[in-house]
């Protein structure tokens, strides 16, 4: 299996890895240009760029540039680092280009209601692949989701216990009422998502989490909730609210944001004083999921 190939199987099974392509060459060395090697996110290789200490750096670069999503150039010169000493008559420079290799990133909806709609049409343009799972059938269709990877119209019980994201993946909680929303988070705790976010108010996040901790569900568990989700624009409409939760999760998938600190809940359970003044006059959204 060539070196293409093995990136595609990689990221079809979900996984991370990174590419090193040698660039540019000058004088001698032990390998040649347009040559490759694929790191998995596992430490190991599919082709080479030379071996010796020059590939045993560029492995290293590589598994950070697979955690930090981002590409890195490198350059070596043999002539004058000793030990880049291959044993071969060598004595040249190269320039190796180092890029990540991501599965794709997978979206699953939890509802099929306006919200979910919209979050679903602007989430396909900004390139997630979308799972939309519903227990209404007339909601969770082919024909209002066309371009979904899958379409799942089960009750949430039963379509999360075969249910298995990759630890990549995105979830969002768009359902039409709070016991669902609660059914699909006490699962989603637990999933080591990328990225969690739940639609409603504070006080609802919050009456929520106390609802699962009486279950036996660690409070710590919730610290990375996205809840009220979506980035803070003020959105109302569900067209907007969609754009607000696309918006947020690009930030974590491009590391531009970390845990925003009004959404971090404060356990054991007891909100600050600020949320507690914040609760006692917010106002429930509009249900626009039913």
């Amino acid at each position: 299996m060539d070196i293409y190939e093995q990136i595609v199987r990689l990221r079809r099974e979900g996984r991370r890895g990174a590419v090193a392509t040698i660039t540019n060459v000058r004088g001698s060395i032990p390998s040649f240009q347009t040559a490759k090697m694929l790191v998995r996110d596992d430490g190991s290789i599919a082709g080479t760029i030379g071996g010796g200490c020059v590939e045993a750096e560029v492995w290293q670069a590589a598994r950070e540039v697979m955690e930090e999503e981002r590409p890195r150039s490198l350059t070596f010169n043999l002539n004058n680092n000793p030990k880049y000493d291959t044993g071969l008559v060598c004595g040249g420079t190269l320039e190796i280009f180092i890029e990540p290799v991501l599965p794709p990133a997978l979206l699953y909806i939890f509802g099929a209601g306006h919200v979910a709609y919209n979050l679903y049409q602007v989430a396909n343009i900004a390139g997630f692949d979308v799972i939309v799972v519903d227990d209404r059938d007339s909601y969770a269709n082919r024909g209002r989701f066309p371009d979904a990877r899958d379409v799942i119209a089960d009750d949430f019980e039963a379509a999360i216990a075969r249910a298995n994201p990759p630890e990549s993946c995105y979830i969002v909680i768009v359902t039409r009422g709070h016991r669902d929303d609660m059914r699909v988070l006490r699962w989603a705790v637990n999933a080591n998502a990328r990225y969690l976010g739940m639609i409603g108010s504070r006080r609802k996040t919050i009456a929520i989490y106390k609802e699962l901790e009486r279950e036996g569900i660690r409070a710590e568990k919730f610290a990375n909730v996205h809840a009220p989700v979506g980035l803070e624009i003020g959105a109302i409409t569900p067209e907007e609210i969609a754009v607000a939760i696309v918006a947020e999760m690009i930030a974590v998938r491009r590391h531009a944001i970390a845990n925003v600190a009004s959404k971090q809940y404060t356990y054991p359970g007891k909100p600050s004083p600020e949320e507690a003044a914040q609760d006692s006059t917010a106002a429930e959204e509009p249900n626009f999921t039913s």
